[in-house]
């Protein structure tokens, strides 16, 4: 029994529809994000790391040659011969839509490429962009639309700063899918502040709303942020992994089997890792998971909250 007995994964997904191993290959073409150049705010999510964020992400590689390298590392590694481009780092719509076209362009012109993942704030996503979107799905292309949320509470959204609320994730998710845009919402459990019943809460939020995808992980503390700077003083207290362990299936059960689960855990760079240190350990925690919904005797889709 694998976790994808439990869990409609992404990676499972695709594989039922191309007939093949597609994998998402990550690009990074430059963009920065308006909660850090001033726009909406200056400094960026408490969790996010400043550091990372320097002139030279605007001089990475080309679209092209990141592809080229992806593919190569990928296929060695997985053997997958057909790819998603996953435009992942920052905000992915933030720029004119003439230079999305641009790069999304770019991608979609290698011929393994099948399509796109675009990752976003629900405060980034106007119609011309979604219409742009909406075009590429027309043409027959896999399309993304990732939509970072983390918490559906505005007073967890404030205390980290992220300069959005859920009356904005609800409007993009709205216009979304008046286009028929494919919607994958990323969440974080363990937010400053927020217990279980909160994380639950805005699941229900989420679900409600409609969604097709969904992407889970821990909240990291990693160097250079000011949740670092709490967590060293002491006002911020990590999930130990057993709770995340537990909080994911409750996820996983409440969740209709039709959704998809991109992703039920993540890692951070080892050279920006604090804390909890079982982040590190990918396999391990999901391997956690899927014991727990085996004890659990897991039926998904069955629970929803406050039954």
């Amino acid at each position: 029994m694998t976790l994808s007995d439990h869990v409609t994964t992404f990676g499972q997904d695709l594989l039922r529809r191309y007939g093949e191993r597609v994998h998402k290959l990550a690009v990074n073409a430059g963009f920065t994000c308006p909660n850090r150049d001033g726009s909406k705010g200056i400094g960026g999510c408490t969790f996010c790391n400043n550091a990372s964020f320097t002139p030279v992400a605007r001089q990475a590689p080309s679209v092209p040659e990141q592809i080229a390298a992806g593919r190569a590392v990928l296929l060695k590694r997985t053997g997958a011969r057909r790819f998603i481009a996953y435009f992942q780092a920052y905000t992915n719509t933030y720029d004119s839509v003439d230079k999305l076209a641009t790069l999304y362009g770019q991608a979609l012109a290698e011929s393994d490429v099948v399509g796109l993942a675009v990752g976003t704030r629900p405060d980034c996503v106007p119609d011309a962009v979604l219409d742009l979107l909406a075009g590429y799905q027309d043409m027959g292309y896999e399309v993304w639309l990732e939509l970072g949320l983390q918490s559906a509470h505005d007073d967890t959204l404030v205390r980290v700063n992220r300069g959005h609320d859920f009356a904005e994730y609800r409007d993009a998710v709205r216009r979304a899918h008046l286009r028929g845009l494919a919607v994958c919402t990323h969440l974080i459990i363990g937010l400053p502040g927020e217990h279980r019943g909160q994380v639950l809460e805005t699941l229900e939020r989420v679900l409600d709303l409609g969604v097709e995808g969904l992407k889970v992980h821990p909240l990291h503390v990693v160097k250079g942020t000011r949740l670092a700077n709490d967590w060293r003083r002491g006002n911020y207290r990590t999930l130990s992994m057993t709770e995340y362990v537990a909080l994911a299936a409750d996820v996983v059960q409440r969740t209709p089997t039709d959704i998809v689960f991109h992703r039920l855990t993540a890692t951070a760079a080892a050279r920006l890792l604090l804390a909890p240190a079982w982040c590190a350990q990918k396999w391990t925690v999901l391997n956690a998971i899927e014991a727990e919904l085996v004890v659990r005797k897991a039926r998904r889709g069955q629970t929803r909250c406050g039954q």
